[in-house]
């Protein structure tokens, strides 16, 4: 196709009349040798119309995406995957950056993920000149090519931002070059105030904080150069803006170019302070950089910081993403006793006139809570938000000096208490007293002079507030009465006024983010305060039908974790409510569904946590079997949604559901879901087989006789299991579907002989293909077991009929080698119990017995030995944890003072500088958390419960391992002999033991059968009236 013709379909691309024709045009010509270069011809061109080169941008853009990188066939069978010709690539990598360099700005947005594409794939192998390129632009004097070439230096740069120190060679020998000669082309540029100069030194830093992002490269970058960068980020940071930008809207200003060069250049002092010049909390490569940057650097970006505040503090325009990272440095250096000293003799002012305004209800805060109290909620919620919030930064320097520094505490009370006491106090500024209170509460709580006080401050200064004619008061009162939830009330009367404030504020104000906080509250007095659960006891439907209100409205997430909290706490109160509650959660998550747009997101997190509300009344209802009946109705409409509306990201909640529903039975309703599960499963959803598990367990186990009484169920279960067993879906889920096929051949032994030997021999199939851990080797290897338990003689005579390609062994011989090699990595007591069963089967055997399993006669005895070990560890452990008390509360030193620092002292973090070193290392040496593991005596898939895991199962495995080795004594002396013949001493003393331990646990049975049926019956059970006991 040549250029004119691409043309022509490009422009027809943008008409909704021609486009799918024109699209089709294009399908059929874009695998041409030629075509990439012919539209990259398009893109370049300066005599087209923009609307024309932007849409052959975004066709070359998603062409580079999906067709630059060569992939390899799955299957050998497999058509080879599409991939741009070669000459293509070089035509498009020889002229992409001078593309770039005369592209108009939304070309060259496109263009730049092409470049990002290229870097990814090709550099440096195949493109090693686009750094002599870019730096040969950038030596030009002519400006106009900057900015395309820095563009493409983000975009190389970008590609090596995570990776590690020995992965950025090539990057590393680039940048001795660029590095200085962007530092001089920003030098160059600071005297000029245009728009463009600002836009280049933006590109400029955005390339720095890329490179320096996670890794300083000290070998690239000395301490001179260094040191220059660091003048040079102060210089922007100090510099004013141009005094036209005061015309602009306030809203638009931190858009601008010269607010966000300020922004990235404080984002980099910010980002090197925190990870390589914070001595005591840097690794160990920084140790000496840490010192040498915090002396070096700290007054000369301190002082600039301050004089910023103070522009901020005289009411001259400061951006909120440059008074936020203003403030994060200066909270970074409060733990330096080098920086502190600096800092100190401002930070009374720094407080009291910059963060406390800014903890104040603001014009912006009180436009939002009434033009919008929805989002207004949503921003208070929104964790992203708080991140980059000038509010949370004030609030974390405050409690950092709170904390940290002496003096500082005193005098940050002195000021909160000064404001309170004040006769004419605005209230906004009483929000923000309250608010300061609210923030160091933590820290108040733990020094006795204030915690003594904590109650009287709530009665005195925050209980009027609960009857504010201000919205945001009200709301306030319950924040804080939530930061101090935990306070030890000596008055009773004051935490029931508590109660009943904030409960009345949830049940009875008209204003939305009041009754969220007073939700949060009540939520926290009923997990902290003891006497809270009786006390609200009465008005338990009132507040869970006004939650069921404000969740609806507000689609807050938070809010169904409160809602959780009173179904768990309330599980009989709210039984008569329990079907209104799902029903009204059904519908709000339907309502989330259809409103889904642009905070899809958060509306996906909401409808997560009414999904796990929903889960969490059944598991409070699963007594109440006619209500369930109903909630079941219910919520199995939610489920068909998610099925019939394939919404993904509730798939792991809904199988959550259908587990619960289906955990002490299972209804004629939830087997009709089972087909459904079934044909989910196929639709290309073997990802979600791990999460379907505990459902799919359920069914076979709950009501095992209704899930034989249709063939069709296992025939399901079983090409599921094959599906994940003979696909590439992953070593866990491979686990889990031969649990599965383990869990029937136990659950219905002596019922399904026609499946037993297909299990079998999909089992051994897959042990015949790569395995890469002993979880699924083992767990392979019990499906065979477990056959051997339900059936010797079939299993037998399957594994002699089986035959494996290119082996003359047989698969019996194969099998008990590997079975016998791998038995110390049978773990936890299920694995290890049917494990012994199993080689009791095979003692058991009769005297034509195959040779397979004469010739580990030896082992036997010896691995039995070693499980049997196992097993008494592991019921050890579940003595242990069942006696364990949980009460850890009560071994907390509640009047722990932690140690304030001395002006000279710093606050070393040795943990996060542990944690750091642990990443830069891979995540460290994990032989500890082995030991842990095994000291656990658990397996992850032992929850999946078999008849041999109940407490009244009558198969006792101590039991029948001595009863059969008693018997083959008397009945077949020369196997026996094979068996005991080689064992040591050491092994028949271990094996009396285990005699010693099956007669004691036969004791306890019968001990505890007798209790349960009411204790010793005596024949007399007349009481003489006097005893003798001397002589007679």
């Amino acid at each position: 196709m040549d250029v004119n013709k691409l043309v022509e379909v490009l422009q027809a691309t943008l008409q909704p009349n021609q486009r799918e024709e024109a699209e089709r045009q294009l399908n059929e010509v874009h695998k041409i040798i030629g075509f990439v270069p012919t539209l990259l011809q398009v893109v370049m061109s300066d005599q087209l119309d923009k609307p024309v080169r932007q849409a052959g941008v975004i066709y070359l853009k998603n062409m580079v995406c999906q067709f630059w990188e060569e992939k390899e066939v799955a299957q050998v069978t497999d058509p080879v995957p599409f991939c741009i010709h070669e000459t293509d690539k070089v035509f498009v990598r020889e002229h992409i950056v001078e593309t770039v360099i005369g592209a108009p700005e939304p070309v060259r947005v496109q263009l730049a993920v092409c470049i990002s594409q290229l870097v990814k794939h090709d550099y440096p192998g195949k493109w090693p000149g686009i750094a002599e390129k870019v730096a040969l632009y950038l030596q030009s004097d002519r400006v106009e090519t900057w900015m395309g070439a820095l563009v493409a230096l983000y975009h190389l740069v970008k590609n090596f931002e995570y990776k590690k120190p020995e992965e950025r060679g090539t990057l590393n020998q680039a940048m001795q070059v660029l590095l200085p000669l962007v530092h001089q082309r920003c030098v160059q540029l600071l005297p000029d105030e245009s728009e463009m100069s600002v836009l280049l030194q933006k590109q400029i830093l955005k390339i720095f904080s890329a490179l320096t992002q996670y890794f300083l490269p000290l070998d690239l970058i000395s301490k001179e150069a260094f040191t220059q960068w660091m003048e040079l980020l102060r210089r922007i940071v100090e510099r004013d803006v141009p005094e036209a930008l005061a015309q602009v809207d306030e809203d638009d200003r931190p858009e601008l170019p010269w607010w966000k060069c300020k922004k990235w250049a404080l984002h980099i002092l910010t980002r090197c302070f925190e990870r390589y010049g914070s001595p005591g909390n840097v690794t160990k490569e920084y140790t000496q950089f840490s010192d040498w940057y915090l002396k070096s650097f700290s007054h000369g970006i301190l002082q600039v910081l301050l004089v910023l505040l103070d522009k901020h503090r005289q009411k001259q325009y400061v951006s909120p993403r440059v008074l936020q990272l203003t403030l994060n440095y200066l909270n970074q250096g409060v733990s330096h006793s080098f920086s502190w000293k600096i800092m100190k003799p401002h930070m009374q002012v720094v407080i009291q006139e910059i963060v406390f305004p800014l903890m104040c209800h603001s014009d912006e805060d009180e436009e939002l809570w009434h033009s919008d109290p929805v989002e207004y909620i949503r921003i208070k919620y929104d964790a992203f938000e708080e991140f980059f919030s000038p509010v949370t930064a004030a609030q974390g320097l405050l409690h950092a000096a709170a904390s940290k520094r002496k003096e500082m505490l005193p005098k940050i009370m002195a000021l909160v208490l000064e404001v309170l006491s004040s006769a004419e106090l605005p209230p906004r500024q009483k929000a923000g007293a309250l608010h300061v209170v609210g923030a160091i509460a933590d820290i108040l709580l733990t020094k006795k002079l204030y915690k003594s006080q904590a109650e009287a401050m709530l009665v005195t200064h925050v209980f009027p507030e609960f009857q504010s004619a201000h919205g945001y008061l009200r709301a306030m009162a319950c924040w804080v009465l939530h930061c101090f939830c935990d306070v030890k009330f000596k008055n009773p009367h004051n935490l029931e006024q508590a109660l009943l404030l904030t409960r009345s504020l949830l049940t009875k104000d008209t204003e939305l983010p009041v009754q969220v906080e007073a939700a949060i509250a009540l939520q926290a007095l009923l997990t902290e305060q003891e006497r809270a659960k009786d006390l609200l006891l009465p008005h338990t439907k009132d507040i869970v039908l006004e939650l069921l209100k404000v969740v609806r409205e507000t689609e807050n997430e938070d809010l169904t974790g409160v809602l959780q909290k009173f179904v768990c706490a309330y599980g009989e109160e709210i039984t008569p409510l329990a079907v209104e509650i799902t029903t009204h959660l059904a519908h709000t998550f339907a309502q989330l569904l259809e409103g889904e747009g642009e905070t899809s997101d958060e509306k996906a997190i909401t409808a997560m946590g009414i999904l796990n509300t929903m889960e969490t009344i059944v598991i409070v209802m699963e007594d109440q079997k006619m209500i369930l009946q109903h909630i079941e109705g219910v919520i199995l409409n939610v489920i068909g949604i998610i099925l019939q509306q394939n919404v993904i990201e509730f798939f792991e909640e809904m199988l959550s559901l259908v587990c619960s529903l289906t955990s002490e039975q299972v209804s004629d309703r939830m087997w009709n879901l089972f087909p459904m599960l079934y044909d989910f499963f196929q639709k290309d959803n073997v990802d979600y087989f791990t999460d379907m598990t505990a459902a799919l367990h359920n069914y076979i186990t709950v009501e095992p006789q209704k899930f034989l009484a249709n063939p069709k169920h296992l025939e399901m279960i079983y090409n599921m299991c094959k599906t994940v067993l003979t696909s590439d879906a992953g070593e866990d889920p491979e686990c889990h579907a031969a649990k599965l096929l383990e869990v029937i051949l136990i659950q219905f032994k002596g019922q399904i002989d026609q499946v037993v030997p297909s299990f079998v021999e999909l089992a051994l199939e897959r042990l015949t293909r790569e395995v890469r851990t002993s979880e699924l080797r083992t767990m392979c290897l019990q499906v065979v077991i477990a056959a051997l338990y339900y059936s010797p003689p079939m299993l037998l005579e399957t594994l002699e009929k089986m035959r494996l390609p290119n082996s003359t062994e047989s698969i019996t011989e194969q099998f008990l080698k590997q079975w016998i090699y791998d038995t110390d990595c049978f773990l936890g007591l299920h694995d290890r119990k049917i494990c012994v069963l199993g080689l009791c089967a095979l003692m058991a055997t009769s005297a034509d017995r195959s040779p397979a399993i004469t010739a580990v006669s030896e082992q036997i005895l010896p691995s039995c030995v070693l499980l049997f070990s196992g097993l008494q560890r592991a019921y050890a452990k579940r003595a242990q944890d069942e006696d364990e008390d949980d009460d850890d509360e009560e071994n907390e030193d509640q009047d722990f003072e932690p140690a304030e620092l001395e002006d000279e002292e710093d606050d070393i973090d040795e943990e996060g500088q542990q944690y750091l070193e642990q990443l830069n290392t891979g995540g460290g040496d994990d032989s500890e958390d082995d030991d842990e593991y095994d000291e656990a005596e658990e397996t992850p898939l032992e929850s999946y419960e078999t008849p041999l895991d109940k407490e009244d199962c009558a198969v006792d495995e101590y039991q029948v391992f001595k009863g059969i080795l008693q018997s083959l004594q008397m009945s077949d002396p020369g196997w026996y002999q094979k068996l005991t013949g080689h064992l040591t001493e050491a092994q028949k003393k271990e094996i009396q033991q285990i005699f010693v331990l099956a007669d004691q646990r036969l004791a306890a049975k019968e001990s505890k059968k007798i209790e349960s049926a009411g204790g010793y019956r005596f024949a007399n059970v007349a009481v003489p009236q006097a005893f003798n006991f001397g002589k007679s």
